[in-house]
């Protein structure tokens, strides 16, 4: 199947408090400012987002999580606690998305820029998924990237995907199953990110205390904060 590339672009980024390996890792302070705050600020620079929102569970401990979401003038969209493509389909159709850009909470380093990469990519070829996220055949490091597909690929995946998993994870489907989907993904434009080896993203106590002594702040760009983690010997 190929996804159309015209339309509404809508980046929406998963977010809870209740993480078993870090509890309200959203909330977290990292150098002065809530995990989730880097999200906001440094996903809204990408310029070929239409739209941002924050989709997270409609469940009572995740109500300060929304009500600072707000605070930041943030759209928030609540839905399913575990199932991740009902509550992200959900918020697709509320805003009207035709295609959707996924961002997650844990990566603090996330790169507008980046963003913008990936759906310059996307609208480059006939592909109905595509990706930056991860070091999966590409040079990207761990953490700065995202994922896109069109929303007729989403409401495939909320039709047809029945694994708890696959429900949790929302794009674990489309990758296990290649001869469906059309999957892209490209190494950085920039040499200075290719650094598949380093991993900035947020999952457990032991990587909040690494990404805490880094020498950023929120402003910086992808290659800066790359940097900075080789000056500190990451591999």
């Amino acid at each position: 199947m190929d996804g159309h590339k015209k339309g509404k672009i809508v980046g929406i980024v998963q977010a809870r408090m209740g993480s078993s390996r870090l509890p309200n890792k959203s909330m977290l302070s990292l150098h002065g400012d809530p995990v989730v705050k880097w999200v906001f600020h440094r996903a809204g620079k990408a310029r070929l987002l239409n739209d941002l929102v924050f989709a997270i569970p409609a469940v009572k401990r995740d109500d300060p999580l929304s009500v600072f979401l707000k605070g930041l003038s943030a759209n928030v969209f609540r839905g399913s606690e575990l199932d991740l493509i009902d509550r992200f389909y959900n918020a697709a159709k509320e805003l009207k998305a035709d295609h959707i850009v996924r961002v997650t909470a844990d990566c603090p380093f996330v790169s507008g820029e980046e963003i913008d990469h990936l759906i310059d990519f996307y609208n480059s070829g006939k592909y109905d998924y595509a990706y930056n996220h991860i070091p999966l055949k590409n040079n990207y490091p761990d953490g700065i990237g995202a994922e896109i597909m069109s929303f007729e690929v989403l409401e495939k995946l909320h039709q047809e995907s029945t694994e708890p998993y696959d429900r949790e994870h929302v794009s674990t489907y489309i990758r296990s199953h290649p001869k469906i989907f059309k999957i892209g993904t490209f190494d950085p434009k920039d040499p200075r990110l290719h650094f598949p080896t380093i991993r900035v993203d947020l999952d457990t106590q032991q990587d909040y205390e690494k990404l805490s002594e880094l020498n950023v702040n929120i402003d910086m760009n992808a290659h800066e904060i790359i940097t900075e983690a080789r000056a500190l010997g990451w591999v």
